[in-house]
């Protein structure tokens, strides 16, 4: 009987062999034949799935919101605002090596987005996506009466994505000053700042 293939699973391992090559040696290091080497696949297989490096990129790019965004929806919230969020900010911020490694192969591929129109578009679309999560955060605590009563939802929307963001380019940039504990720490800090009520 034929082996059955599942041509979603096998695009991901290739996905991930490309963020092995992006992690070892750069982005200037992904090649279709580096990647089906580092994959232990064969040229034309890899062929079968993607039939540009262009193609395979974007893929290995976004697999890496995606894959994010599939952790989040598995998150045991519980409808306590303040610990539902920083459940949903751990995901997105490199606490363990799944996630360390996905901050390095989404920074590498920021600074491709720089001078690809390709890459520059699905960077945006993330990017949005992030704020938009943001937003809903801010405006959740708000409308709890969490948060001081004049406070300007959209300049802590910037904030906290701020924030995150940099924390993870930081981590990524320079690991031996940004560990995973004092990470955190700033994004309780944070969060202690801006829920100022306890929900009665």
């Amino acid at each position: 009987m034929p082996k059955i293939v599942n041509h979603e699973e096998r695009r991901e391992q290739l996905a991930e062999a490309a963020w092995r090559v992006i992690r070892r040696e750069g982005l200037e290091g992904v090649t279709v034949r580096s990647v089906a080497e580092e994959a232990g696949m064969s040229l034309g297989s890899l062929r079968h799935y993607f039939v540009t490096q262009s193609e395979l990129l974007a893929f290995s790019m976004r697999m890496v919101s995606d894959r994010v965004n599939r952790r989040i929806a598995k998150l045991p919230l519980n409808g306590e605002l303040r610990h539902d969020i920083e459940l949903v900010i751990g995901e997105m911020m490199p606490l363990d090596e799944e996630r360390l490694a996905e901050s390095e192969v989404w920074v590498s591929f920021i600074g491709r987005s720089l001078v690809d129109p390709t890459f520059r578009e699905l960077s945006q679309e993330v990017h949005m996506a992030l704020y938009n999560g943001f937003r809903r955060i801010v405006q959740g605590l708000i409308q709890m009466k969490l948060t001081k009563e004049d406070v300007d939802a959209e300049l802590e929307t910037r904030r906290l994505h701020a924030l995150v963001d940099g924390l993870v380019i930081h981590s990524v940039t320079n690991a031996k000053r940004h560990n995973p504990d004092d990470m955190w720490r700033v994004v309780k800090l944070h969060l202690d700042e801006l829920i100022v009520n306890e929900i009665s």
